[in-house]
């Protein structure tokens, strides 16, 4: 049973689009343009920032892997964690961005690449899928560990679309498994995985078509890869339906016994997540394409959860101007910054000794 809580805070969104970027698709498309990776390459050269690859061990064998960054000549005042969207990786626009805006603040940032995300389709077996939680638990309880050990350096989590979605599940679950962190923020976190396949499958043909290329292309290199466990059938892989795709995953590598079940099992809609115990900040958009503003509407959250809600934004974009500068990247940062007071450092801590039972 869930605990009865009061409703989170919903706020309006500081953020305001200019005329030309208040369409959806260009703030969407644009976010993900690949201006934006490299202006989050040079932004991290100016800073100096000094980087190192790691593989991390996430329990079971399984390795996962990720990049370290951080500036030299400063001592961190904390360590921060980020996890990309379905199909994005470490090295995407957001994540340099969002790294480079928290180095300015006195974290060191681990960005984590999802299994078969990034280069790293070798490193394991089996394949991604979005209810792979509990590896991602033990490479963040594996980071915390070894450059978070100290209270003084709290550990903050945040997490772009599927990454906010894990990331909140994350914070979730962090003390069942001794994780401590201060403080989680997600921009544009997927609720409801049904509802967002059918904004896909309904809404602009582009979006469903982009990540079924990008999906695809990953599953053919996994294919070549590890060709006796993985003999996907080439009708499979020309599919252009996200849901036939995601059935086929479902029956031929999880232990689901159907889409539905799949996605019920990384829902985190309704109040599923109020149980939660650590300071959340969510950032969305009402425009956002593939992430229906609905499901925000009913969200049972603790009373020290926030959720930002912007007019315009699209899908994890929220741009500026034609510098292709964003929102979101900033306000990552200065949400997670709260950590760095005292306060809210012993706040984490108690919370990690004060369990409930274990979340449904």
């Amino acid at each position: 049973m869930s605990p009865t809580i009061p409703t989170c805070t919903t706020t309006t969104s500081a953020y305001r689009a200019p005329r030309w970027l208040r369409n959806p698709h260009v703030q969407t498309l644009l976010g993900s343009s690949p201006i934006r990776v490299l202006r989050g390459a040079r932004e991290l050269r100016k800073l100096g920032a000094v980087h190192a690859e790691h593989l991390v061990d996430a329990g079971g064998d399984i390795r996962l892997h990720g990049v370290h960054s951080t500036l030299p000549g400063r001592p961190p005042r904390g360590l921060a964690l980020l996890l990309h969207g379905w199909e994005g990786s470490a090295e995407s626009g957001y994540m340099r961005l969002t790294c480079a805006r928290l180095l300015e603040r006195g974290f060191d940032v681990f960005r984590l690449n999802f299994r078969d995300h990034g280069d790293t389709h070798h490193l394991n077996e089996d394949l991604f899928h979005s209810n792979r939680l509990e590896e991602v638990l033990q490479a963040a309880l594996t980071i915390s560990r070894r450059w978070s050990s100290q209270p003084s350096l709290p550990m903050v989590l945040a997490g772009y679309s599927l990454g906010g979605n894990f990331a909140l599940r994350v914070a979730l679950h962090a003390p069942r498994v001794g994780l401590c962190l201060a403080r989680v923020a997600a921009v544009c976190p997927a609720l409801d995985p049904e509802h967002t396949t059918t904004a896909m499958e309904q809404g602009l043909p582009a979006y469903e078509r982009y990540f079924m290329r990008k999906w695809t292309r990953s599953l053919r290199r996994k294919q070549a890869l590890f060709p006796e466990q993985h003999a996907i059938a080439e009708e499979q892989l020309r599919s252009h339906r996200l849901r036939e795709l995601t059935a086929w995953l479902v029956a031929r590598h999880t232990d689901f016994a159907d889409v539905d079940a799949y996605f019920d099992g990384y829902r985190i809609s309704k109040d599923r997540m109020s149980w939660l115990q650590v300071p959340a900040d969510i950032l969305t958009s009402a425009d956002d394409p593939v992430i229906p503003i609905d499901d925000f509407h009913d969200w049972q959250l603790p009373a020290d959860a926030t959720v930002e809600i912007a007019a315009h934004g699209g899908h994890c974009a929220f741009l500026h101007d034609a510098s292709l500068r964003g929102y979101a990247e900033d306000w990552v940062a200065q949400r997670l910054s709260t950590a760095l007071e005292p306060a809210s450092v012993q706040t984490s801590i108690q919370n990690l000794g004060n369990a409930p039972g274990e979340p449904g």
